[in-house]
């Protein structure tokens, strides 16, 4: 790395830290987000796509096994839903859209009492092909796809809950 890129890079660190920039996930040490997300238990989804939802969460918020009691509960509901796009002049349909909406909340483990709500939705789009069995494989893939990037996205709300608090 060149002087100057080095000096721009440390320049742009100033400015951020001076304008009050910190990470989102903050260091577990001391007690950010991260550190949080290890008290979270996910209470289990209905149906599969429920199922594939709270394996990526509990993945995405805590990779090792917890160690210390819940202080907090995941409670999830999700829906899902297909449109069909791109009609052949056949009536055929070609692609789909599948849309995974959830709906969480995170409670207070002891209490129960709610402490954050809120709906992420994700859409993603699939080929409808000749083959019953690619279609399928094809409507597969777009559900897990639509799975991990909704864990991504309630990961991320519950890190700026977590961040937002005061210490």
């Amino acid at each position: 790395m060149s002087l100057f890129k080095l000096t721009t890079v440390m320049a742009v660190l100033v400015v951020l830290q001076g304008c009050g920039f910190r990470p989102l996930y903050g260091d577990p040490s001391a007690g950010g987000s991260s550190a949080e997300f290890g008290l979270i238990k996910v209470e289990p989804i209905k149906d599969r796509i429920g199922q594939l939802l709270r394996n990526h969460l509990r993945t995405a918020l805590n990779p090792k096994p917890r160690t210390q009691k819940p202080r907090y509960l995941l409670k999830t509901r999700v829906s899902k839903s297909t449109a069909t796009l791109a009609v052949r002049k056949s009536a055929f349909a070609t692609r789909a859209n599948l849309t995974v909406a959830a709906n969480f909340h995170l409670l207070n483990a002891a209490t129960a009492k709610p402490l954050f709500s809120a709906t992420r939705s994700i859409t993603v789009s699939y080929n409808i092909l000749d083959s019953e069995y690619a279609t399928l494989a094809a409507e597969k893939d777009a559900r897990i796809r639509a799975v991990r990037e909704l864990s991504e996205d309630i990961r991320i709300q519950l890190g700026v809950y977590f961040s937002d608090l005061p210490n």
